[in-house]
């Protein structure tokens, strides 16, 4: 009946020991690599020509290819690479000179010459063009792919950091054309928030004449493509690229309105103490039970683009929840929300419950999930529920953490979206 999916706000991942760094620090030889992320510092708002200068005496760069060619979603002798040798996922599109056929495919350890290329701004994205094919070095599959898995709204918000990176999020689609909602219509993705980007298809992607689904969860690579500016801010066209039809994933029935609830109002002064009571948000009326609304920056994991979200107590030896007052009436095919350890806590446990008798009884719908962490991850618990069902988070009460058997932390709870059933 259900299925989990679980995705780290940034699955980190070192590309593989064949490309360890070849710095002779004893020595003080430069490294022939260059970062993505400090290539793309480089970049000044001008066209930048690639001589060792700018590249900082380096000669290469490295990652692992994110694009995928089979899909036809990209323009011919244009692929992504992405890599998070700083610590830092960032991503870069490379152009072969002459458009020659790409030679490298998804999942690829590469080594790129950029010595002698060029980056540009073209309608907003950042390209690094004019690389010889002979210049792309296939090392080794990756083991792992380095992805982010955030909400869309967070997505919209830090733009320009997240372009040209593996991105995986939970949308509806607003069809290009309702009366035929294809993929080539080039709808939009939205999370119920203000936030919205075009889900873009080239006409020549394998997938162009498929049917679009009323929600689900994406996978793509977001980038900047004006229309006849090269802007990179709020103001700019912003494009998110399937690979393959595989990318969509989980499809369910569109989001209830008023959702995701993002516990952004009211102030968090208006439920500071952690004794059960009931309290209006977006949504509708809800039970904080051993809860509060947090707004402490850094340590209270909040979307980006908000400033809210739920604290639950630690060491209890009984359960707390976060507890919807109110049915949704047309049942629920999915559940999203976003969770994490407050601070430096230990991790804690938790669980969704749903009940379809208006809170009299409640099940469990989902596993249990113990790996709450500083970094936010978000979590897809499928369902197939057909009748006005109501859901609750239950923080499990394990105890007092003694470091060992028992972790039971602070938690943090954020954006609950609720999907309605899948129509007949």
């Amino acid at each position: 009946m259900k299925k989990i999916f679980l995705g780290a706000l940034m699955a980190m991942t070192a590309l593989t020991a064949c490309l360890k760094e070849d710095t002779n620090f004893s020595k003080g030889t430069p490294s022939p690599y260059i970062s993505i992320e400090v290539l793309r510092q480089q970049y000044k708002n001008a066209d930048l020509e690639l001589n060792s200068q700018a590249l900082i005496n380096a000669t290469y760069i490295r990652g692992v290819v994110i694009s995928d060619t089979t899909g036809k979603n990209l323009p011919v002798g244009q692929f992504i690479l992405e890599d998070d040798s700083k610590l830092t996922l960032r991503g870069i599109s490379v152009v072969l000179e002459n458009n020659a056929p790409v030679n490298v495919s998804f999942g690829d350890s590469v080594v790129v010459k950029v010595l002698g290329a060029k980056m540009i701004n073209n309608k907003g994205a950042l390209q690094v063009v004019n690389v010889k094919k002979e210049d792309v070095r296939y090392v080794a599959k990756a083991s792992r792919i380095p992805s982010y898995s955030i909400s869309l709204s967070a997505l919209v918000k830090d733009f320009a950091k997240y372009e040209n990176t593996l991105v995986s999020l939970n949308a509806d689609i607003i069809p290009g054309d309702k009366n035929n909602p294809l993929y080539s219509k080039q709808g939009h993705l939205t999370d119920g928030s203000d936030s919205s980007v075009v889900l873009y298809t080239y006409p020549g992607a394998t997938f162009a004449d498929k049917t679009v689904p009323v929600s689900a969860t994406f996978v793509g690579i977001p980038n900047f493509a004006n229309a006849n500016s090269t802007v990179r801010d709020s103001t700019a066209t912003k494009h998110f690229l399937l690979r393959t039809l595989n990318d969509v994933k989980f499809p369910s029935g569109k989001l209830y309105d008023k959702f995701a609830e993002d516990f952004e109002s009211p102030d968090a002064s208006a439920k500071g103490s952690y004794p059960s009571a009931a309290i209006d948000l977006k949504t509708g009326n809800w039970t904080l039970n051993q809860a509060i609304l947090a707004n402490t920056k850094d340590r209270d994991r909040f979307n980006p683009a908000g400033k809210q979200c739920i604290r639950m107590q630690q060491n209890l030896n009984y359960d707390g929840h976060v507890q919807m007052n109110f049915d949704l009436p047309n049942g629920a095919s999915k559940v999203t929300l976003s969770y994490g350890a407050y601070y430096t806590d230990a991790s804690s446990s938790w669980v969704l419950e749903a009940s379809t008798d208006k809170g009299a009884t409640w099940s469990r719908v989902s596993d249990v999930y113990k790996d709450a962490s500083a970094t936010a991850k978000i979590a897809t618990i499928m369902l197939n529920i057909q009748t006005p069902v109501r859901f609750r988070v239950t923080k499990l009460g394990l105890g007092t953490t003694n470091g060992g058997t028992i972790l039971n932390g602070r938690l943090s709870i954020e954006d609950i979206a609720v999907y309605e059933r899948i129509p007949e």
